[in-house]
């Protein structure tokens, strides 16, 4: 190799190195803007309660997909841990349903915040096959409305928390 083969060549690396670089900082930054404009829409999520009853659902093993502001199942929430994707346990209880994730706070669904249960394609940018994903559509405290994704390991139990929700 010739020195000016070699001297463009390390010249085109760096070049391609800082154009990743800025676009790396460039989607750290409007990850950071996102959850700046979302902080005051989304507010502090519902407390864990001290006790609750039996369990009417038994736990499902899964993958939290995220949250999105609903309707749209684009608009992933990024406030705090809830932009992240980890293994997730959902149980639900009369008094609501808890998420509890891996490396992650759990979630606390109060009961009189769930407006529907359901199966959905997809969830914050997850897709799947028809009925891939369990979808909760839930209130919070500051009024908006938000879906949360939870795939299950073993997606034929999606049936007793669509007849839960059905019942209740």
């Amino acid at each position: 190799m010739n020195t000016p083969t070699l001297v463009t060549s390390l010249i085109m690396a760096a070049a391609l190195a800082a154009v990743i670089g800025l676009a790396v900082r460039a989607m750290i930054r409007g990850w950071r803007h996102r959850a700046e404009r979302q902080a005051e829409l989304i507010g502090t999520l519902p407390p864990l309660p001290d006790t609750v009853g039996p369990v009417t659902v038994p736990a499902m093993k899964g993958l939290y997909v995220g949250s999105t502001i609903a309707p749209s199942w684009q608009d992933r929430i990024v406030v705090g841990d809830l932009g992240f994707r980890t293994k997730a346990v959902l149980t639900r209880y009369p008094e609501g349903i808890m998420l509890q994730r891996s490396g992650a706070h759990p979630i606390w669904i109060p009961d009189e915040s769930i407006t529907a249960i359901r199966t959905e394609r997809g969830i914050a940018g997850k897709a799947l096959t028809h009925q891939g994903i369990l979808a909760i559509r839930w209130r919070l405290p500051s009024g908006t409305e938000i879906d949360t994704g939870f795939r299950g390991d073993d997606r034929s139990e999606y049936a007793r928390w669509l007849e839960e929700e059905e019942a209740a």
